[in-house]
């Protein structure tokens, strides 16, 4: 027995083969150009590296900022031979970097994305083109840090727990001591 399907089915399973058919189009072109990061002003940029030991969560095209101004991207990572993330981050032609300036990762609050923020030093000389900062702070990961200060506070009440425990101990052996039952 043939399936036999009315005109307006047959118009209905075309429109949703079209409409799929442009999606999937869609994410292939989106997936192929992914690893091209524009910037949002086109201007002239210069590169600088940055090595970090872990980058948790930062992604190339993510923000590069100064004293909360974003003044570039992270446009690669790659790593080193000792296995250490190396980001190159381009940087906004004009905006000078000094030389011992430091790059931490940071993010946007406790579910935010990450970006660079560098830290402005004291030295007169600045970052040339190519150049790859001295001082580097890797990304804190949230569960490692809940875990820090969660043994923090174990180990802040263990000790007042302990005590009480020896005074308890104390009470309870000079109670018994001061009562002599004849029998």
């Amino acid at each position: 027995m043939a399936d036999t399907y009315t005109k307006e089915e047959t118009q209905s399973f075309k429109v949703g083969a079209c409409v799929a058919v442009v999606i999937l189009a869609l994410i292939g072109y989106k997936s192929l150009t992914a690893n091209e990061v524009e910037h949002a002003d086109n201007g002239t940029y210069y590169s600088l590296d940055a090595r970090f030991g872990r980058t948790d969560g930062l992604l190339v095209g993510d923000a590069v900022r100064m004293a909360g101004v974003t003044i570039g991207k992270v446009v690669g990572a790659r790593l080193d031979d000792h296995f250490n993330a190396i980001m190159t981050l381009d940087i906004k032609e004009g905006v000078q970097i000094p030389d011992d300036s430091s790059a931490s990762i940071v993010s946007s609050g406790i579910l935010g994305s990450k970006y660079i923020e560098i830290e402005p030093g004291g030295s007169l000389d600045n970052l040339q083109p190519g150049g790859e900062f001295s001082y580097t702070q890797d990304a804190m990961v949230i569960e490692e840090l809940l875990d820090r200060i969660i043994s923090i506070g174990k180990a802040n009440r263990n000790p007042s727990d302990k005590n009480e425990k020896v005074e308890n101990k104390d009470e309870k052996a000079s109670s018994e001591q001061n009562f002599d039952f004849d029998m």
